[in-house]
């Protein structure tokens, strides 16, 4: 074999090897709860990120590659949340994950993370302190595209106190990181508008027995009860209600929607109110498209939790954009491109643009949040 043509073969070869290289799928973590008490959540995220990845690789994937979903059950464990994180970046070279659902998890595996330059968007978890995490180093990798907490305490308390104007509530909070952290941002709201809570009680998730706290929110004379936690619980709060006849509003934060709620609390959950960024009614085309695929795609009529599905489609979407304009899966390039996103990118929740910036890591502002209401198995737009 002469030079030249050594030299045609190891050009082929290198072609070849470039070729291959370009083709492998880009592997996206997806990360959350699909089993227990959280699942209506972590199943509705997971499957509304599903769609989003069948649209893009159906038209053509991003940079002339699939993406590939890595999906891991993070059972709402913050233990369990630490092995998914570290077995995503070491095991299966994730260029980016996105997901948690509980907040104290997404605290306890996103440091791994950041350690690794890797960009995570969280597209459920709300708990304020999530994205301010690291705040303070050079870099943050850490994005969101649900309502923080600060969004939804505060139209919580403006809706009870400003709106409803009730003088006298109480907070029933459940004790995991998300419930108390919650809940200490709906007291320095309420503090801020003079308003001390007659009665602020913890429970436990899986109590299936509201009757102390509710009977010490009802002899402060609570006008109204305001909630932070997960749906099988609320409507134990809400049964509970009903059993010590006594009938007062709930207003409390965006799980009051998921149809653990819904169900387990029937005619007892109307009317309760809550935050919601993206209610199943399709009101636009693209969210009437995304509706109907994903009724069409898993058989169901009613999304479990249409806000985990509609965040979750969109964070897909925001992060397939970073990636397409970085011209790269380098975590430090994706988060750049993050950061300071070129042209629009629509999504279901909202159409995007500049949603993020070096300081400012979190997608979803206030004007994009609206109050809904249960109302005979559904949520609605609340009046």
């Amino acid at each position: 074999m002469n030079y030249k043509t050594q030299a045609l073969v190891a050009a082929a070869l290198l072609s070849l090897s470039l070729s291959s290289q370009a083709a492998e799928p880009i592997k996206i973590g997806v990360s959350g709860p699909f089993t227990g008490g959280s699942a209506p959540m972590g199943a509705s995220m997971r499957d509304g990120v599903k769609l989003a990845v069948a649209d893009i690789n159906a038209a053509g994937g991003v940079l002339g590659r699939q993406l590939q979903l890595i999906e891991r059950d993070d059972e709402a464990k913050n233990e369990r949340g630490v092995q998914v994180a570290q077995e995503l970046i070491n095991k299966e070279k994730v260029v980016a994950t996105v997901g948690f659902i509980n907040t104290g998890v997404a605290l306890a595996s996103q440091r791994f993370y950041q350690e690794a330059k890797i960009p995570v968007i969280n597209n459920v978890a709300t708990g304020s302190v999530i994205t301010k995490q690291f705040e303070k180093e050079k870099d943050n990798y850490i994005f969101r595209t649900s309502a923080s907490d600060q969004i939804q305490a505060k139209m919580i308390a403006d809706e009870a106190v400003d709106k409803q104007k009730y003088a006298k509530v109480a907070i029933l909070a459940d004790s995991t990181n998300y419930g108390q952290l919650g809940r200490e941002d709906l007291e320095k709201v309420l503090a801020s508008k003079k308003i001390t809570p007659v009665a602020v009680e913890k429970y436990n998730i899986k109590d299936v027995d509201m009757t102390a706290q509710l009977l010490k929110s009802k002899q402060g004379g609570a006008q109204v009860v305001l909630t932070y936690g997960i749906g099988p619980e609320l409507a134990q709060i809400a049964n509970g209600m009903e059993k010590l006849d006594w009938h007062v509003p709930i207003i409390g934060s965006w799980p009051l929607s998921m149809g653990n709620f819904i169900d387990n609390s029937g005619k007892n959950g109307n009317g309760a109110r809550m935050p919601q960024t993206f209610i199943q009614d399709g009101n636009t085309p693209k969210r009437k498209a995304f509706i109907e695929a994903y009724q069409k795609a898993y058989k169901i009529d009613r999304i479990p939790s249409a806000v985990s599905a509609a965040q979750g489609y969109d964070s897909i979407y925001l992060l397939a954009a970073a990636i397409k304009q970085a011209g790269s899966t380098d975590g430090e390039k994706v988060r750049a491109a993050l950061e300071n996103l070129n042209g629009k990118v629509e999504g279901v929740v909202t159409t995007y643009e500049k949603p993020f910036s070096h300081t400012d890591h979190e997608a979803i502002k206030p004007n994009m949040v609206v109050m809904g209401e249960v109302k005979n198995g559904r949520v609605i737009l609340g009046k």
